[in-house]
């Protein structure tokens, strides 16, 4: 088999599909600037650091190597700095993805499994979503990705390009070996946010709104496991290699827990008592957003490992303590 192509690879969860990769046999190349990615995540698989809106170094990679498999993470997640810098995600999110199709086409890549997400849907009055409700994104990050759709859908319909779109809904936890994990600084994601509190590098836990129309008050989210994500991208994979054709698919598990659940699970599993501080809604955050997901598990076979709020909050938990003891002067020497 020629190389894969990760880019994004040494970020959160391009880090925990190229594992999973490497894991089946695979030969796999990342290409991540390290501007959110951290190179240790990769655990000795080879990395080229350079922007994927490089047409001259992804038109060279890519026919050098011979390459025909993208699977694309590179971009900004981050939903308020998106309000702040909105043309840094249509730079980063939508450009460098124009950029890197417009490679593949010159290239020959023949499948392209494109990371999304729930963030295309807006605010669904219902409070869920399957791939056909209307996508109306409330902010620059989901618009930037909801571009990159279109564009990868009509470049695929002119092209003999297949690809798979997953838009993913709440990702969390970590590798359940403890061998890689979220990282990210200045992380804004409710699990690891509040592992990080019950680990001590935070002081406290935000929660923004109680009074939303739910049971408790607070928002619902679908939570997907980072590893059982990580495997819907090689099942992805083998669907096109099949001979699938082109699909958009959410990945959740169809259910979700409230805020005020997940911080019960966190002080459950850690044993200590969060320190809660209280504040107004944010604006845009629905008060629920969970996946209809049925297509995933039917058209590629899904099959989630890891459907439990407690343990996504336990490998995240250990996760952070892994972090912590690394940062202390004895584990440094």
């Amino acid at each position: 088999m020629k190389p894969i192509l990760v880019t994004g690879g040494a970020g959160y969860i391009g880090s925990h599909v190229v594992l999973q990769l490497i894991e089946r046999g695979a030969e796999v190349v990342v290409v991540d600037n390290l501007s959110t990615g951290f190179r240790e995540a990769l655990r000795g698989v080879e990395l080229i650091e350079a922007d994927v809106g490089d047409r001259q170094v992804m038109d060279t990679l890519l026919r050098e190597r011979g390459i025909e498999t993208v699977l694309h993470f590179a971009a900004h997640t981050i939903v308020p700095e998106s309000v702040r810098d909105p043309l840094k995600y249509y730079a980063n999110n939508t450009c460098s993805t124009r950029s890197l199709l417009a490679s593949c086409s010159a290239n020959d890549v023949r499948e392209f499994v494109f990371s999304s997400t729930a963030a295309v849907y807006g605010m669904p009055a219902s409070g869920d979503a399957d791939e056909l409700t209307a996508t109306a994104p409330i902010n620059p990050y989901g618009m930037s990705k909801l571009m990159s759709e279109h564009m990868l859908r009509d470049l695929c319909a002119a092209t003999t390009m297949r690809h798979v779109i997953l838009r993913y809904f709440n990702v969390a936890g970590c590798d359940p070996l403890g061998r890689i994990g979220q990282s990210t600084l200045n992380a804004t994601l409710l699990i690891k946010v509040a592992c990080e509190h019950a680990v001590g590098k935070r002081d406290r836990l935000c929660v923004f709104g109680t009074d939303y129309d739910t049971a408790d008050g607070t928002c619902i989210r679908d939570y997907i496991h980072v590893s059982d994500l990580a495997r819907a991208h090689l099942d992805a994979l083998d669907y096109l290699r099949r001979g699938g054709e082109s699909a958009t698919l959410n990945c959740g598990y169809g259910h979700g827990y409230s805020v005020r659940e997940v911080i019960d699970s966190v002080e459950r599993v850690s044993g200590r008592k969060l320190n809660i501080v209280y504040e107004p809604r944010r604006a845009g955050d629905p008060p629920a957003l969970i996946a209809r997901s049925q297509r995933l598990k039917t058209m590629l076979d899904w099959k989630p490992q890891h459907d439990a709020l407690d343990f996504i909050v336990r490998t995240a938990l250990e996760w952070e303590r892994t972090l912590a003891a690394r940062s202390t002067p004895t584990a440094i020497l």
